[in-house]
């Protein structure tokens, strides 16, 4: 099974730091994403991406995710491998997970708790809100097709997730026109998996112990506002923010005005900024203390 990688750097400087991106469902990061991540590269930071197993331009079933915790196997080794060269093991190491990514994040920080020195969650997919979680009659209704057909497509027309994730109409149309997006129907299996995921992350947000800025739009219709407050509350993190942004949907660096997404670009800028002067300032108060003894 090939996954695609990618990756993006400053010209002429070493990364002060390194983002490794987590992207959504049926989503790519080396052309969704690779604007955004240009501009942190022009920041001064490293960013490694990797495309999961059936999306963008990765071998697998187009959007099928049999185990979720293969998926974040394959990621963890990629992004672990990458930490571990060289002088990366010096460089400051920030996971970053948007929708569905931002699961992903988490569930890498559950793997190894210590490894990474902070995570940007935007808009992230760790609860499901009340009002659309599904009847206990379509649950096992669910299993069985997934016991007998995993890989197949639901039958049930869902909501169109990118008129209701992207503000902007013409870069609905680009997503749409993008071959390594998936804009069909989801695999049952896929959406088990999720459901799966979900629950179990609403259940162990309190085991999160890593810095984070979790970023949410006031105006989300795809994952709930209501998750990103709660894991900021009962996370058990000592160093922890909450963004809200008023009248923004849910794709903040993609799909909102120029304007607009600014904002919650220079906000991430700003926050990695300043854990990594901390960090800095702490190792070498940690230096200085082990050589006067």
């Amino acid at each position: 099974m090939q996954l695609l990688t990618c990756k993006w750097f400053p010209v002429n400087q070493e990364p002060r730091a390194l983002i490794f991106f987590c992207h959504g469902y049926a989503i790519d990061c080396s052309t969704t994403f690779k604007d955004v991540a240009s501009k942190f590269a022009k920041e001064g930071f490293g960013v490694y991406g990797i495309e999961y197993e059936g999306h963008g331009r990765s071998g697998g079933l187009e959007v099928y995710i049999d185990d979720f915790d293969l998926l974040i196997d394959d990621v963890y080794s990629h992004f672990s491998k990458i930490s571990e060269m060289g002088d990366n093991t010096k460089k400051k190491k920030f996971l970053m997970g948007e929708s569905m990514g931002g699961a992903v994040v988490l569930l890498l920080h559950r793997k190894k708790p210590g490894f990474w020195d902070g995570a940007i969650l935007i808009a992230p997919m760790c609860k499901i809100a009340e009002e659309m979680k599904p009847p206990k009659t379509v649950i096992s209704m669910m299993n069985l097709v997934i016991h007998l057909i995993p890989s197949w497509k639901s039958i049930l027309p869902g909501p169109d997730i990118i008129n209701l994730a992207i503000k902007l109409p013409h870069k609905r149309q680009e997503i749409k026109e993008n071959p390594n997006c998936y804009i069909g129907r989801p695999r049952m299996k896929t959406m088990s998996e999720l459901f799966r995921v979900s629950l179990d992350l609403e259940n162990r947000l309190h085991e999160v112990t890593m810095p984070f800025i979790v970023l949410h739009g006031e105006d989300d219709k795809v994952t709930d506002k209501e998750a990103s407050k709660l894991l900021y509350e009962v996370a058990s993190s000592n160093d922890k923010t909450l963004k809200l942004y008023p009248e923004m949907w849910h794709s903040l660096l993609f799909g909102e005005p120029l304007e607009k997404s600014e904002i919650v670009f220079n906000d991430i800028v700003q926050w990695m900024e300043t854990r990594i002067n901390t960090l800095q300032v702490n190792a070498n108060n940690n230096h200085e203390a082990k050589s006067q003894i």
